[in-house]
């Protein structure tokens, strides 16, 4: 591995990221792509423009000194937020970790710039009028209706992620005990229970399917298919919840990841315990879902402030 190049080195640490720490393909993809952005900013910026493609495979990673990667963050304050720097910031250390313990450099050059301070949002989310009216909305009278409503139905009874549900076979449903079986990040698995009304519409939506494409229902299929009977991806699936929020007129724009934030808010204000939403979330510690009890404290405010007497 010593006399490994940059683009080479970055290769073998992301397959180490999915063989060894069973990370999702999601998440290696991310990882290079970020550091692919910061060997280009090297190769193009900090030496020449014109390097040669034979003088940037052979760039080392003990020619990356700390410098070079201030300067990476000084390119992308220009047009990224500051959690975005964050996370590639954060790529970039786990990075050179992994060639200080394998003995490619000795000291990681990124370890000791600070991390841009972050401003905590607060996730987007529906009313639960808002939410109820999206779901009414959907026309579940041809197989795509059908379809549509099964499938925001169980985002929002399930709080998924869209890749999750992407990723479902008709096996992970458990209608008899009304439970899922979900494949998170890190190929973590968990079962999650899922409302009778999501499992009525995924009932009706499997049965016209039958009906119209002569299908069975084989249990390794995938549960949502397109029209030409694959997988419905990832982006299909927002496009449709994008599409469908607009004509019932809601006016801001609705991801699939909004509708997790909408059951995690919805779940607390309910009088759902922290740890229990982390469950169902699949979330490996209790921080990530900690800022969504900022909603429900902005919640409990405005209900102490009409109710108590000596506000």
């Amino acid at each position: 591995m010593n006399s490994s190049s940059l683009k080479n080195l970055i290769s073998s640490f992301v397959k180490s990221l999915y063989s060894e720490k069973g990370y999702s393909e999601n998440t290696c993809r991310a990882y290079l792509h970020d550091l692919k952005e910061f060997a280009s900013f090297i190769f193009s910026s900090w030496f020449s423009e014109n390097m040669s493609k034979t003088e940037a495979d052979s760039f080392r990673a003990d020619q990356v000194d700390g410098l070079m990667i201030r300067g990476y963050l000084g390119f992308l304050h220009k047009k990224n937020k500051k959690a975005t720097i964050a996370r590639k910031l954060s790529a970039l250390r786990s990075f050179f970790r992994y060639l200080v313990k394998h003995g490619v450099i000795l000291e990681n050059p990124a370890e000791l710039i600070m991390t841009p301070k972050q401003e905590q949002t607060i996730p987007t989310y529906l009313p639960v009028d808002d939410m109820f009216r999206l779901l009414d909305s959907i026309k579940a009278d041809n197989l795509a209706g059908l379809r549509n409503r099964a499938i925001f139905e169980t985002l929002y009874s399930c709080g998924l992620r869209v890749s999750e549900l992407s990723g479902m076979n008709l096996f992970d449903v458990d209608s008899t005990k009304s439970v899922i079986r979900v494949l998170g990040k890190g190929d973590r698995e968990r079962i999650v229970p899922i409302g009778r009304k999501a499992l009525e519409a995924i009932k009706a939506y499997r049965q016209r399917l039958r009906e119209e494409s002569g299908l069975s229902d084989d249990t390794n299929a995938p549960l949502f298919l397109n029209k030409n009977q694959g997988r419905l991806t990832v982006r299909s699936i927002a496009r449709i919840l994008d599409k469908t929020a607009k004509e019932c007129g809601l006016l801001a724009p609705v991801s699939p990841h909004a509708l997790r934030h909408t059951f995690a808010t919805h779940m607390l204000d309910a009088g759902a315990d922290l740890r229990v939403v982390q469950e169902l979330l699949g979330h490996k510690s209790l921080s990530p879902t900690q800022k969504y009890t900022h909603v429900s404290i902005d919640r409990l405010m405005e209900a102490y402030d009409k109710a108590h007497p000596r506000r």
